[in-house]
């Protein structure tokens, strides 16, 4: 069983070596990241926001090396992509700061965006030469979201928030044409990252976000790059209270648009692709390779019937 964390901690020592008190898990963010030293360090902030006919990424992200940032769009309907990315090499900002839920900003020449928190939630802007996007995500008043740190070695660990459920309103507007930010149908999902992380690693993730079974649900899986660590980011959110899982999950995959399935106690899960989204990157001592399926999930999850929640389902291998 991993640890309940409740009050603020430091992820890391004065040496920057990770702090034992600091592996566990928490309902709202606890830990201050503050890391040390050159050359192994992440930090980001992933939004993805989706409606029922599309979605949107935005990334804003500083590896030390370099900063990526980028805008991404999909309209499930005509299959048409809209991918705005900017690598900075040898960045030195954006300087993320060392706790979840503050701003955070990029500026390229052709990508604008910002993250801004508010009192009721997040205020995002994305604005690239096609796409303005001008967002509001809610957070509910009592909101739980799920912190976990993941300890491959006191060198190498991630400490992750991963938060759904998260109401989207506001406007959006491709290509000069305004699209629709159905109200009580478009979900945040945040994925704050902070850690030093090993050069190879392979990773699952899943999320789900809709209403089911009378029940606001949120589906928070991951898998492969937690394995043997003794921590999972494996979590449920029903109606903006956080369950931990703690056994890692069955994850069963062939071809990317075939269904994906997550298995374990109390989950039984289908995941049905409806889009993907594939990227690949080789540039010198830089690989990535994402396959992100955007879809359905059904099945049942702690006891609740999962049926019509709105997700993706993904895997990524990274060398960086």
């Amino acid at each position: 069983m991993e640890r309940e964390i409740t009050q603020p901690v430091d992820l890391c020592l004065a040496n920057g070596r990770l702090n034992p008190a600091a592996v566990g898990w928490s309902r709202s963010p606890m830990h201050m990241t503050k890391l040390r030293g050159w050359g192994r360090a992440k930090r980001w902030e992933y939004w993805n926001v989706q409606a029922p006919d599309w979605t949107l990424g935005v990334t804003v992200s500083n590896i030390d090396y370099l900063a990526l940032h980028q805008v991404y769009f999909a309209d499930f309907v005509t299959g048409e992509e809209i991918d705005q990315t900017a690598i900075v090499p040898l960045a030195r900002t954006p300087r993320l700061a060392p706790f979840s839920g503050t701003p955070a900003r990029a500026r390229t020449k052709g990508l604008q965006i910002d993250l801004i928190p508010t009192t009721s939630g997040l205020h995002m802007t994305a604005r690239t030469k096609r796409i303005e996007a001008d967002l509001q995500v809610e957070r509910p008043a009592g909101h739980e979201s799920m912190g976990v740190v993941i300890p491959w070695s006191d060198r190498r660990f991630q400490y992750t928030v991963k938060d759904n459920t998260l109401p989207v309103t506001g406007t959006l507007v491709v290509d000069g044409r305004s699209g629709e930010v159905p109200a009580g149908q478009t979900w945040g999902v945040l994925d704050h990252g902070r850690g030093k992380w090993p050069y190879n690693n392979v990773w699952n993730w899943g999320s789900g976000s809709g209403v089911s079974d009378g029940h606001t649900i949120g589906l928070q899986f991951g898998g492969k790059w937690t394995v043997g660590t003794g921590c999972t980011e494996n979590a449920v959110c029903v109606d903006g209270r956080v369950t931990k899982i703690h056994e890692e999950l069955e994850w069963g995959y062939g071809a990317w648009m075939d269904p994906w399935t997550i298995r374990g106690t109390g989950v039984d899960l289908t995941f049905t692709p409806r889009f993907e989204r594939a990227s690949k990157t080789n540039v010198g001592v830089i690989f990535t390779e994402t396959h992100q399926c955007f879809g359905v999930w059904e099945g049942t999850a702690l006891g609740l019937a999962v049926e019509g929640v709105r997700g993706f389902a993904e895997e990524a291998r990274m060398r960086w």
